[in-house]
Order: structure tokens, then C-alpha cells, then sequence
């Protein structure tokens, strides 16, 4: 009797100690977190500079970098191109993206460049994901992107910061990728929930 009370037990701690040490299956939103966070341990130096990049899945060299890399990386890490995505958006639809010069006649589509820019970044989820876009007033959360006018861009990640119940945003605003407070509870941005890898309601 005594035998079998202790293979119970030992069968029961068995099975807990492998429940409580299974890994957690992350989701695509944990993944781009992690990434973003990842990228605040990199030395990235922020040049702006034009460069000619390969294409799909072209990228500036992996130490330098402006605010919107730091969101076309982390996205890239769950296999989400937004080169791709935004260049074909773009090319399918000038006018909508670049106004002004397609009334003068000199816009064009540029692959190296166009998904980097703030505001195309802006217009593309504005058009193509409109449920993507969320209220100001709505709840905040990790793997959320913050546009700061047409001018600047970020994600939230899965860290609050102490004393509140606002979450840090990994942004680049010229020191490279960084961990910051930042205020974006205000009218001057814009609060977008994109999940490219979710299939949108018809």
C-alpha cells in the first residue's frame, strides 16, 4: 500500500512539474513585441539617408535605422513584409499616396524608400486596414502602433511603466531604438492594432 500511496505521488509530481515547465506557445503579437524589445540591445545609429535596398525583404544595414524601421523589423519577424505590402499598395494607387506630386506629375513609386516614410506607413493602414485603426479612448496594448501625426512612429511593448498603466514604446527618434514613456494619449496621433496575419472581415 505504502508502494503504491508513493508511485501516485511521484506520478502526480510527474505531472504538474511537466504542466508548469510547458513553454507558452507565443503569438504573433508576443513575437513582434519580443523583437522590438530585442532591438533596444542593438547599437543602431538613426541616419535617414537614402539607400538603395534589395527587394522583397530589403533592408537598410542592420546598424542604422529611423523610427519606421523599428516597426518594419518587428513585423518582419513574423515574416510580415511591409515593403512588399506597401509598394504594391503604392503602385496601384499614386495619386492616393503622393498627391501633390502626382498633380505635378512627378511622383513614382520607389521601393527603396516609400515603406519607410511615416506618412505612407499612415495612408496604407488608413486605407487598406481600416479596422486596424482604434479609438484614443480604447485601452492600450503591447504590439499597438503609435503614429505621431505624419511625422513619427512607434510600438508598444509588454512592459508598464512603474507607478502607471501606460506601457513603454520602443520608438527611434534619433538616438537609435529606445524604451521610453512617451505620451501618446493625445489628438495629434493616431493608435492602430494591425494584424496583416489575421484574415480581415469581408
Amino acid at each position: 500500500m505504502k508502494l503504491l500511496t508513493l508511485l501516485l505521488i511521484s506520478t502526480s509530481f510527474y505531472a504538474c512539474s511537466q504542466t508548469s515547465t510547458k513553454p507558452k506557445v507565443k503569438t504573433p503579437i508576443d513575437i513582434i513585441v519580443d523583437h522590438a524589445k530585442w532591438q533596444v540591445t542593438q547599437d543602431v545609429t538613426y541616419d535617414g539617408s537614402y539607400r538603395l535596398i534589395d527587394y522583397p525583404n530589403g533592408d537598410v544595414p542592420a546598424h542604422i535605422g529611423v523610427c519606421t524601421d523599428v516597426v518594419i523589423r518587428a513585423y518582419r519577424a513574423v515574416g510580415i513584409d511591409m515593403q512588399v505590402l506597401i509598394h504594391e499598395a503604392v503602385k496601384a494607387d499614386l495619386s492616393y499616396y503622393y498627391p501633390i506630386h502626382s498633380k505635378r506629375g512627378t511622383a513614382k513609386v520607389d521601393a527603396n524608400i516609400d515603406h519607410r516614410r511615416v506618412h505612407i506607413i499612415r495612408k496604407f493602414l488608413n486605407k487598406n486596414y481600416p479596422d486596424s485603426k482604434i479609438k484614443n479612448s480604447e485601452p492600450y496594448l503591447p504590439g499597438d502602433i503609435i503614429v505621431w501625426d505624419n511625422w513619427h512612429i512607434g510600438i508598444l511593448i509588454d512592459e508598464k511603466v512603474p507607478g502607471t498603466n501606460r506601457y513603454y514604446a520602443v520608438h527611434n527618434i534619433g538616438a537609435g531604438p529606445q524604451k521610453e514613456d512617451v505620451y501618446y494619449d493625445d489628438g495629434y496621433i493616431d493608435h492602430y492594432r494591425w494584424k496583416p496575419y489575421v484574415k480581415q472581415k469581408p
